[in-house]
């Protein structure tokens, strides 16, 4: 973990930005969350936007555009290959999620971004589960924004707190991470974007 996290520190900023995303959309697409969860990539992605190493939108969308494709790849494992897959591989686990997904529909797919087990099955549970695809895309694109522009924001305000922020942060709270979003996401923004454009003026 340490490992990947110096990593993501050491490289150029493209680096970082690809890293960011091929760990979040691998979540989901190949089980990789239960290796290294996808949020320490995306708060080091919000670390590295406070530090001028990337732009903070780019490290946004690098972590949405990850969790919103990993998990349509997901969502399309399952549909080809169903249920046996998880029969297989969860055995204990499967009937309960497929019964919750079928229980709370959409949502579920919202709410599996709370941890990185639920991020990892969810969409191939919801494919196996024979949901819609524009139900699951909807419900999708609402949990990848959220959580990808939340934890971005989260290590672009923590800094170098970063670790004491996501240990207290946890991950089963998705529900203050999308209402954080969405209050301040278009503030951050604003002031990044004011920022930026002071100092290329100053520059000129």
């Amino acid at each position: 973990m340490e490992q990947f996290v110096d990593f993501l520190f050491s490289v150029p900023a493209w680096w970082a930005l690809a890293g960011i995303f091929l760990l979040t959309a691998s979540e989901a697409s190949l089980f990789f969350g239960f290796v290294i969860p996808g949020e320490i990539a995306v708060v080091v992605g919000g670390v590295l936007a406070s530090r001028d190493t990337v732009a903070l939108p780019a490290a946004m969308g690098a972590a949405v555009a990850g969790a919103v494709i990993g998990d349509l790849v997901g969502f399309g494992i399952g549909r080809h290959f169903g249920a046996p897959l998880l029969d297989r591989r969860f055995p204990r686990q499967w009937p309960k999620l497929r019964a919750w997904i079928q229980r709370r529909g959409g949502p579920a797919v919202f709410l599996g971004r709370s941890t990185a087990f639920l991020r990892a099955i969810v969409p191939t549970a919801a494919g196996a589960a024979r949901m819609t695809f524009t139900r699951f895309l909807l419900w999708n694109v609402l949990g990848g924004v959220s959580w990808g522009v939340g934890f971005t924001l989260l290590g672009y305000f923590a800094g170098e707190g970063y670790e004491v922020a996501l240990k207290r942060l946890g991950r089963g709270s998705l529900g203050a991470l999308a209402l954080f979003a969405l209050i301040a996401g278009i503030l951050a923004l604003k002031s990044y974007l004011v920022q930026r454009w002071s100092r290329q003026a100053q520059e000129l």
